[in-house]
């Protein structure tokens, strides 16, 4: 995903001007299931072992070749970062996100610096089919937009503690840990978690994409990217917890929320790596944007499906740069230690 504030702002910050663009609070997430925990964040064991990482789905480049990587246990988050906790750290530091920190003028040349102002990238659907080849579509930079506005100033999370934490870039996803003495995952690590102890398959949790007639994570239902038919019980983030955890313990380790992974993206990377304990490249580098820092994102969101960005499943592979955000990428984090006793 590309930089939300260096390219999206530059593209449309004349046009949200000249339109007087408006924040829009999107629809509030469905009520679905039983009451979710809360704070503290519960870390789940996941023991040591030998996996194929990877795939061979010719739609995922990048993910190539397969290979063999051995892992030492750690410990996981059992769910994404959630508002609650993400407040519990601002309140402690007054870390402001990238999302709200102010734009350098220097960066925007000719652009007045009145039209520089905070934001993060928004999806917002088309009133009618289009084609997919653009996204431009359906983002829309949004000023005021970020964690405690996931749709805009008019927007809050007042109501939703239990709701995965958005508009977080990297930098804020490592603060975060590195403020509550952890680590985010390496994409080795998130993909063998993401696993759950079984071979690899089709779908993280099986070779059906809706077992029993129900849907096992928060994806994209309906025509992308105009008609959401909210199938899932949602059209936008679900609580943590609402859908079923796999066989670690782990929820939502498909759908629901991008999460920041700490390797650096190459394409190129899996036929050279380590084969155990990788932590990727030294370097960053994406022949499509080949001046951008970006760092592996994992697990789709509620904008997968199969009609559009297919990689929620298996060993498929998301990139960003490093301080870009929207109201679909989240993280969890790790952490190094003994298993339990």
């Amino acid at each position: 995903m590309k930089n939300w504030i260096v390219v999206i702002s530059y593209i449309l910050v004349c046009f949200i001007t000249a339109c007087n663009l408006k924040s829009q609070p999107g629809e509030d997430s469905k009520t679905h299931g039983a009451a979710v925990d809360t704070v503290p964040q519960k870390m789940v064991w996941i023991p040591g072992g030998t996996f194929e990482m990877g795939s061979e789905d010719p739609a995922y480049k990048d993910a190539t070749p397969l290979h063999s990587i051995a892992l030492d246990g750690f410990w996981m988050d059992e769910h994404e970062v959630t508002n609650a906790e993400y407040e519990k750290f601002v309140q402690a530091t007054g870390y402001k996100t990238v999302a709200e920190q102010p734009i350098n003028p220097a960066d925007f040349p000719g652009i007045p610096p009145e039209n520089l102002v905070p934001g993060s990238g928004v999806f917002t659907p088309t009133p009618q089919p289009v084609s997919l080849d653009n996204p431009m579509q359906w983002w829309l930079y949004v000023p005021g937009a970020s964690w405690r506005n996931p749709f805009g100033q008019q927007s809050s999370i007042t109501e939703k503690p239990n709701d995965p934490v958005v508009h977080i870039s990297y930098t804020d996803a490592l603060a975060f840990a590195d403020w509550i003495g952890k680590r985010l995952p390496t994409e080795a690590e998130w993909e063998y978690a993401a696993q759950g102890g079984k071979a690899k398959q089709q779908y993280y949790w099986g070779s059906e994409l809706k077992p029993g007639g129900k849907w096992k994570a928060n994806i994209y239902q309906g025509n992308f990217p105009d008609a959401n038919t909210g199938e899932d019980g949602f059209i936008d983030v679900a609580p943590v917890k609402t859908f079923p955890a796999n066989g670690y313990g782990l929820y939502d380790m498909d759908g629901n929320v991008w999460e920041w992974c700490n390797d650096f993206y190459r394409p190129d990377y899996y036929g050279k790596s380590p084969a155990k304990n990788p932590k990727g490249p030294a370097d960053s580098y994406d022949p499509d944007e080949p001046n951008a820092v970006k760092r592996v994102q994992r697990g789709g969101s509620f904008l997968c499906s199969d009609q559009y960005c297919i990689r929620y499943r298996p060993g498929s592979r998301g990139k960003g740069e490093i301080n870009s955000a929207s109201n679909n990428l989240g993280f969890r984090c790790v952490k190094d230690g003994d298993p339990p006793k």
